[in-house]
């Protein structure tokens, strides 16, 4: 149970700023009386591993007299809420925010700053406080995240803990490398709820993550509902992998996703995939089929034997709908259309489809993203290819997204058998699958994005996308098997500077999670690459 009242906790850390009466005035300020020579985390000690530190003087200590300023409007005082939301519980102390200039933890937007860009910061601590500038709240918001690592990692309990609560003194200074750091959720094959999505939002937000890609329609499942085709969602999504109930968003459920989302600073990216893996389309509507006869629904776990009927005007009526209805319920800016393993449409069929679709995408205001078989069709201006190929995928393969890049197409990258959640970390890994080998978690950090697809410059390179596919994982505490350690390293290839990434430097970093995520209570996999704590 104690996993389940943390995950509560983590999903609504900002309502508790609704109930900080609870701590009195005087709450026994517990971590004042623990041992003045403890050691704060050091400055360095964070995943992502930050642009510059510069550590120096004395270590800031968070006391019950502490108060979080927060410096500029209302978007300050957001991320200055949902600071004092995670603070509050462990430490016992009230932690006011407040707009009047007192000693403490001030959080600053700065428009005018140079060099942070939109989601950089600075943290400055010494004996007086802490400083935590950004020029938008995106920057602000991520410098709460490197600050909570360097509190300890009892920071993150649900009740009162002895402390102390020191923050190393210096300075850091950081952007992110790439302005793309996904995560893919597929909530097709197993269905997952609304709350159970927040959970995941709310991890991904700890590692500076910006976008949530959500798989929602797939062969086993169609997971949103479309009012225009009503039986997609009531009965295309009535089973999933396995059978059993399935499940599906309305749209109510679908804009709370989108809301909380947005309040961690993650941008939502929705995927319908088409023309293949579209079975559960197919099963609500006969008329998308080539013959006018619905196959039942799907259960298993194969792939490429479904597709929609490319001849038919009546399938871009359909494809109008509900890339309509989703763009205006998605506030971002992109809709992602698949496009892989389409092993049932013909090449030409694929082209002829694709050239109908993308404007589609585009009418309605949104950017294309599909997987990077799009390139072997004419990519929309200014569309993105997700690359999920292996690091022995043909090389012609490789040169017809490099190619694609070459004439503008924007490259995010996938490497199945690098950073692929659901791949088995070795013969043993009681979930997951193993297609694209074993991937280990010093597998998935030791490379370098910058240089993984030969041909494709660093213009055309958006940044790294971590997706877990889900015809083996069934509750969060799966998830969490598969994510953790992994995903705190895939964050770091997407954030960090290329001359920041080392494998052994990194191994020592990641162990110093482990506590943490039992605080949280993450069920994280205890891979044996990396030296964790004893418990």
């Amino acid at each position: 149970m104690r996993s389940h009242h943390r995950s509560t906790r983590l999903l609504g850390s900002l309502l508790l700023v609704v109930a900080a009466g609870i701590f009195a005035v005087g709450a026994a300020p517990v971590s004042e009386n623990a041992p003045a020579d403890a050691a704060p985390v050091p400055l360095g000690q964070v995943v992502p591993a930050p642009a510059s530190v510069r550590a120096d003087g004395s270590p800031y200590r968070l006391t019950s007299g502490t108060r979080i300023v927060v410096d500029g409007g209302p978007e300050a005082r957001r991320v200055g809420e949902y600071l004092a939301g995670i603070l509050r519980p462990s430490t016992g102390y009230r932690l006011p925010v407040t707009e009047r200039q007192e000693a403490g933890i001030r959080l600053r937007l700065a428009p005018g700053e140079t060099g942070l860009g939109q989601e950089g910061y600075r943290l400055r601590s010494g004996r007086s406080g802490v400083t935590l500038t950004a020029r938008a709240p995106a920057g602000l918001f991520h410098a709460v995240q490197t600050l909570r690592q360097l509190l300890p990692a009892a920071v993150e309990e649900d009740s009162v803990r002895p402390g102390p609560w020191l923050i190393a003194g210096g300075t850091i200074e950081d952007t992110p490398r790439y302005g793309w750091r996904g995560a893919m959720l597929d909530v097709s094959r197993h269905f997952f709820t609304v709350d159970q999505v927040k959970r995941y939002i709310d991890q991904l937000a700890l590692y500076k993550f910006n976008k949530l890609h959500l798989h929602l329609s797939d062969d086993q499942g169609w997971r949103i509902a479309i009012d225009s085709w009503p039986r997609l969602a009531s009965y295309g999504g009535s089973t999933q992998v396995g059978g059993g109930p399935g499940g599906h968003y309305s749209k109510a459920d679908y804009r709370e996703i989108v809301r909380h989302a947005a309040s961690r600073h993650l941008e939502v990216v929705p995927e319908i995939d088409m023309p293949g893996h579209t079975n559960a389309a197919l099963a609500s509507y006969a008329e998308l089929n080539c013959d006018g006869v619905a196959p039942p629904l799907y259960t298993g776990t194969e792939v490429g034997f479904s597709s929609l009927c490319v001849d038919k005007e009546v399938t871009y009526d359909f494809v109008d709908d509900v890339v309509r209805e989703l763009a205006a319920l998605t506030p971002g800016r992109y809709l992602h259309i698949g496009g892989d393993e389409a092993h049932s449409t013909s090449h030409e069929d694929y082209v002829k489809f694709m050239d109908r679709v993308q404007p589609v995408v585009e009418r309605y205001g949104k950017t294309v993203v599909g997987w990077h078989q799009l390139t072997g069709a004419t990519p929309a201006r200014g569309a993105l290819a997700q690359y999920w190929g292996l690091d022995g995928t043909e090389a012609a393969e490789k040169e017809q997204v490099a190619a694609a890049a070459r004439n503008g197409t924007g490259i995010v990258l996938s490497p199945a058998d690098r950073i692929y959640l659901d791949m088995k970390y070795d013969k043993d890994t009681p979930l997951g699958l193993d297609w694209a080998g074993y991937v280990d978690v010093r597998r998935s950090y030791d490379w370098d994005p910058g240089s993984y697809l030969q041909g494709v410059q660093a213009a055309a390179l958006r940044g790294v996308e971590a997706p877990l596919w889900t015809e083996t994982i069934v509750t969060p505490a799966d998830m969490d098997l598969m994510v953790f350690p992994r995903l705190p390293g895939v964050a770091e290839l997407g954030w960090s500077p290329a001359s920041a990434l080392d494998w052994d430097g990194y191994r020592g970093r990641l162990a110093a999670q482990g506590p943490r995520w039992d605080a949280l209570g993450i069920g994280y996999f205890r891979a044996p690459q990396v030296p964790w704590p004893a418990r």
